[in-house]
């Protein structure tokens, strides 16, 4: 899911999804000066969780982010959090869009929402555009610079932010490792693995020590905008609902499970959702290296940090495969994750082994 898809030409909202414009307008004028009349108002057709539309006035364009119908905005799909996370973050944390205002009165449009800042850019998906061409030079220093933001990202002082309260911290690990055991567990079909060779060995190999920081836990290309006149520059970083406080090696770790060499083979490569296939990408390994060295870390085993990563996009896979399966969706896409669940378990087997 994404935060909101800047780059990608909004349609009309999809049936059942529409706006209450004057509703909208009426509220949002009494916060955002020099708002005249109503704007023009399309959806982000990309993600699908939390809602996003854009809205286009006289002057200018505001996103507005809200929750589904039928959900509550206190539960999962919090815009309250999200709006308070990305505006704390603003200050230390550049990349985030500027929050401009948040609507807490359920009166409105039925649910919480809140309107940000519009960030024109790139969104690099599976392929870049057609029209952006980057040098492997080029694409060196957008890998380089993907990596900068996330080590920035873990660098925030989640105090003097006023984020310390945003989650447990201690003890992230623990819950992780038997959080995504569950969902594994419970999401399980007859034609996947049962996994527990995986799980028991992560319980078995947690670390000794957690750091606690801001982690994103969704922190993937697709979920960056860059810049339309230097694409190996980063303009905005998208999609906060998923952020806490954590460790961020097992972030990294998360990052690492969707990233897919040229030489991958061919299960991988069937799996890629971003770019991670151009010249000049960094390898996994020297992405690990690269972030280590960066932030003045030695003598660590990231074994635990991959395999927890591609057990955790696992498990994400087979809860997708699961609503599938008992025709809870009828997406066509997810009639092979099946196989998918297979090879992720696979690479940890192999990850584990590894020396």
């Amino acid at each position: 899911m994404n935060n909101s898809t800047m780059n990608e030409t909004a349609q009309k909202s999809r049936a059942g999804e529409e706006l209450d414009v004057k509703a909208v307008h009426h509220w949002i004028s009494q916060h955002i000066d020099g708002l005249a009349d109503l704007p023009s108002v399309k959806q982000f057709s990309g993600g699908a969780s939390n809602w996003t539309y854009c809205l286009t006035y006289s002057d200018r364009e505001l996103i507005l982010r809200r929750a589904p119908a039928g959900t509550k905005a206190k539960g999962a799909h919090n815009m309250v959090r999200e709006y308070q996370i990305q505006n704390a973050l603003k200050p230390v944390f550049n990349y985030v869009p500027t929050m401009y205002a948040l609507c807490e009165d359920e009166q409105v449009i039925g649910t919480d929402f809140y309107v940000m800042e519009k960030i024109d850019g790139i969104i690099p998906r599976k392929n870049l555009p057609s029209r952006t061409r980057l040098d492997e030079s080029q694409v060196k220093a957008l890998c380089t610079n993907m990596l900068d933001a996330l080590i920035g990202l873990h660098s925030v002082d989640i105090d003097a932010s006023g984020l310390s309260g945003l989650a447990k911290g201690e003890g992230y690990v623990e819950r992780q490792v038997n959080g995504w055991s569950k969902r594994y567990q419970d999401a399980r079909t007859w034609n996947v693995p049962s996994g527990k060779k995986v799980m028991r060995w992560l319980q078995e190999h947690k670390p000794q020590h957690e750091t606690i920081c801001l982690t994103h836990n969704d922190f993937r290309f697709d979920n960056l905008v860059l810049a339309e006149d230097n694409p190996s520059q980063i303009v905005g970083v998208l999609d906060w609902e998923l952020a806490t406080l954590g460790d961020p090696l097992m972030d990294l770790g998360n990052t690492l499970a969707y990233w897919v060499h040229a030489d991958d083979d061919f299960m991988a490569k069937a799996m890629r959702r971003q770019p991670t296939h151009l010249m000049g990408m960094m390898t996994r390994k020297e992405v690990i290296n690269y972030y280590l060295e960066k932030r003045g870390l030695s003598h660590i085993d990231f074994r635990f940090y991959e395999v927890f990563g591609l057990f955790r996009l696992a498990a994400i896979a087979q809860q997708i495969y699961y609503r599938y399966h008992h025709k809870q969706t009828t997406n066509p896409a997810f009639k092979n994750f099946w196989l998918f669940i297979h090879y992720l378990l696979w690479r940890c087997n192999q990850a584990i082994k590894a020396k």
